[in-house]
């Protein structure tokens, strides 16, 4: 598995509003990190660290790497860093 990158912090606290607000969103991903995309939808439960690498868990379970993040409701995560 790739090394991995830290997010911009203020794209990190963008997303423990949304988890704190419990608003649903769109979440654009790149699968296993690499190029092609993929969607899902829901509310962002937790972010946490195993392994020293950041994940979020949506409320159905599904997690993500953080630098595997392309956007989320069209907030673009390269705009931030």
């Amino acid at each position: 598995m790739a090394a991995y990158r830290p997010i911009s912090c203020v794209f990190y606290d963008e997303l423990e509003s949304r988890a704190t607000l419990r608003q649903p969103c769109a979440i654009v991903y790149r699968v296993g990190g690499e190029g092609t995309e993929a969607t899902t939808h829901g509310v962002i439960d937790t972010l946490y660290i195993r392994d020293k690498v950041e994940y979020l868990r949506l409320t159905d379970g599904f997690e993500l790497r953080l630098d595997w993040l392309v956007s989320v409701d069209g907030r673009q995560l390269d705009a931030y860093c």
